[in-house]
């Protein structure tokens, strides 16, 4: 028998700033998320002064470049972050990709006027940004959008439903892809929206199995109006914009998966290394070990996986195909893990008292979320196969 417990994962990192970015974000998590994580999930208090906090410290900004507040860090450091914020607490580390799959479109497609206006309090003033693709009647089909910008002169006018939105209702700015003119994909463009625009409201947040303190909401715009000012890139383009920030927020739920998992697994070591019976620990048993070692080999082919797509993007290679497979295979693999931790603690991980089941709660959402597993498959095979004949 060993009394070997959990270990800090040990983790590639290309500088030595990178090393310490890590070292002060496990310090966090261990001082502003870990110690209320349970009981504000179990409330479904959303944890808006750790945003702040994760503002302040330039934790909502590493992707991006120095020139207007970012962190300048490379997607395999901050997709390393996040996995350590989701451990901790999958609320918070969905939350900031979410918030960074919100400022990609202004910081990838936006003026220099644009991004000298906005980007500064976005990635470090405080704020938290949401994302606005998805409709109640247009989930796996973003192109069959039905919301609808109408320009008079230099107004837009924006109405319509918005579904399924991460931070709705509570968020400081909205990237909202509406149609402005036929339809299909090329029908679409991109808006910042503030938060207290006039005409935008939020619904009831949805009640959900997980990450209970997330607040999920559809958002209704009666007439909002954006000025052209607040139009990102061209008219037109607001769908391939999406594409490229899915794109790249699929690694940030890789990453979210794999922390879940990671978490699950130490909790599954500890509880096993600690539950005696016939006279000895529970992790002592064959049949228990190996399921421990099927759950640590899926986390380390899973971190590898969004890894290596990470490295891609960072060197301007193609990584579509990479992401939606990092996408594909982490959340699988979180649901199976989190799944297996429950059964190795028995009737233990059915209760609330343990964190188990909530990992496997929260994993589930995981599969589905920036589009299902079903259609990153279909992403896949239409990088090896070609598109579908019709």
């Amino acid at each position: 028998m060993t009394d070997h417990g959990p270990q800090p994962v040990e983790r590639q990192l290309p500088t030595e700033e990178a090393r310490d970015l890590l070292a002060l974000v496990r310090d966090l998590v261990q001082r502003e998320i870990e110690p209320g994580a349970a009981e504000e999930e179990e409330a479904g208090r959303f944890p808006r002064e750790v945003f702040r906090l994760l503002s302040a410290s330039g934790l909502l900004a590493l992707p991006y470049t120095e020139e207007f507040g970012g962190g300048d860090q490379p997607y395999e450091v901050y997709l390393q972050v996040l996995e350590e914020l989701a451990a901790a607490r999958l609320t918070v580390g969905l939350g900031v990709s979410v918030h960074t799959l919100a400022c990609h479109a202004l910081a990838g497609y936006g003026t220099k006027e644009q991004q000298a206006e906005h980007l500064p309090a976005m990635l470090g003033g405080g704020l938290l940004g949401a994302y606005c693709l998805s409709e109640p009647s247009s989930g796996s089909d973003a192109a069959s959008l039905r919301t609808r910008a109408t320009r008079d002169g230099d107004t837009w006018t924006i109405e319509g439903t918005k579904a399924w939105i991460t931070h709705g209702g509570i968020a400081d700015f909205y990237t909202v892809m509406a149609r402005t003119g036929g339809e299909g994909a090329h029908g679409i463009t991109a808006f910042l929206v503030p938060g207290d625009a006039p005409g935008l409201s939020a619904a009831a947040p949805e009640r959900k199995m997980g990450m209970k303190g997330s607040p999920t909401a559809q958002l209704h715009f009666d007439g909002v109006r954006v000025p052209d000012a607040r139009r990102i890139g061209d008219e037109g383009q607001g769908f391939a914009i999406a594409l490229s920030a899915l794109d790249s927020g699929r690694l940030g739920i890789a990453a979210c998966a794999i922390g879940v998992a990671q978490a699950a697994l130490d909790e599954a070591i500890a509880f096993t290394a600690g539950r005696r019976q016939f006279g000895r620990p529970i992790a002592d048993f064959q049949g228990l070990r190996f399921m421990l070692a099927d759950m640590a080999t899926q986390i380390e082919a899973g971190r590898a996986l969004y890894l290596a797509a990470a490295r891609l993007r960072d060197a301007g290679l193609p990584f579509s195909k990479q992401a939606a497979m990092a996408k594909l295979f982490c959340t699988d693999a979180a649901m199976r893990v989190t799944v297996d931790a429950v059964q190795l603690l028995g009737g233990y991980g059915y209760t609330a008292d343990f964190p188990a089941e909530r990992y496997m709660r929260e994993a589930k959402v995981l599969q589905i979320v920036e589009g299902t597993n079903q259609i990153q498959r279909m992403v896949i095979a239409r990088h090896l196969a070609g598109a579908e004949s019709r």
